[in-house]
This record gives structure tokens, sequence and C-alpha cells, in this order.
């Protein structure tokens, strides 16, 4: 139970893409004093919490309303989360700026900056994984970590900005992105094989 709530926390964390997150929550709160941002933060953060945990838990009836099979979801999941990884990479990932408005706390930070496509298909796959209750109870708990993690993130934004400037989270976004591709791969890998 251990390894799969550290795997967990691990996957989901940079399933949310926590520093591309980061230098768009900056853009869009870049002329907001520090009580505003951290309160966005806290915004943000508890819209992941609410988003995520209704797509782990409606998983599995969502594969059998839709007659969809684990490994064809699983390939599906991984092709969307290789083009987010691929934005990333290459730096396209952009999001309008709408700043001086609060609202940004729900779309699109935490819609679909944060819960995109592949994040939105990767909840699901693991909804489908999850054998049994103790199961799905250390899944939520570890989502719940990352998505802490990542509100942490956010709340300190403005250390983040002054220690690694524009630049430095630019860099962190692409690394980021490697990683999702990785992940990618993973998922579309295992899908096949389990066709196979």
């Amino acid at each position: 139970m251990q390894h799969l709530y550290m795997n967990t926390v691990i996957k989901f964390f940079f399933l949310l893409t926590p520093f591309f997150l980061l230098s768009t929550f900056l853009s869009m709160t870049g002329q907001m004093p520090d009580p505003i941002r951290k309160r966005i933060s806290l915004k943000v953060t508890l819209a992941i919490i609410i988003i995520s945990m209704t797509l782990l838990f409606i998983g599995n009836q969502i594969f059998s309303i839709f007659g969809i099979t684990l490994n064809s979801f699983r390939i599906g999941t991984g092709i969307l989360l290789f083009l987010s990884a691929k934005s990333l990479v290459q730096g396209t990932g952009t999001i309008q700026n709408t700043e001086g408005d609060e609202e940004v706390a729900v779309v699109p930070l935490a819609i679909p900056v944060a819960i995109g496509p592949a994040t939105t298909g990767a909840l699901l796959v693991m909804s489908g994984d999850m054998t049994s209750t103790s199961h799905l109870i250390v899944a939520m708990l570890a989502v719940l970590t990352a998505v802490v993690f990542t509100g942490l993130l956010l709340f300190v934004s403005s250390y983040f900005e002054k220690i690694l400037k524009r630049q430095g989270l630019a860099i962190l976004s692409k690394i980021t992105g490697l990683i999702l591709a990785a992940m990618a791969a993973e998922m579309v890998m295992t899908g096949i094989k389990g066709f196979l």
C-alpha cells in the first residue's frame, strides 16, 4: 500500500503539470498583491480537489455506461498526455491572460491547466484500476497529497518568482513535459499489452 501511495503521489503531481501551472498562475496574477494571490491559490487548490475526487469516484460508472475498456482508455489517455507533454516541451502551452479577475481560479487555472484532458483520463484510468475499497482510499489520499503539494507551490509563488525568474520556470515546465512524455509512453504500452 505504501508503494501504491508514493507512486500515485509522484505520478499525479507531475500530471498536474505544477511548474506550468505555477508559471501560468504568476502570469495571470502578476499585478495582484500577495494576499489576493494567496487567496486565489487556495481557491485553485480547492477546485482541483473537488474535480479530481469527482472524477476518481465516477470512473467505473463512466466505463460501464459507455462500454469503454480500460485498455482502450489507457491508450487514448496516453496519446492526450503525450500531446500535453509536447506542448510543455515546445513551450506552446499558453493560456490567455485575464489579469485582475479572481475567477481565474477555477477556469482556466484548475480547468484546463491543472485538470486537462490527459489528467482527466489518468484519473478515470486510476479509478478503473482500483480493485478494492482500500486501494481506492490509498489512491484518494495520494491524489489529495499531490494536490496539496501543488497548492503549496502556488501559495508561495511569489518566492519562486524571485528565486527562479521566468526563465527558470520555463525550464522546469520543459522538464515536467519530458516526464509526462515518458508516462504517456508507459500508458500506451500498458494498454497495447492488455489488448494482446
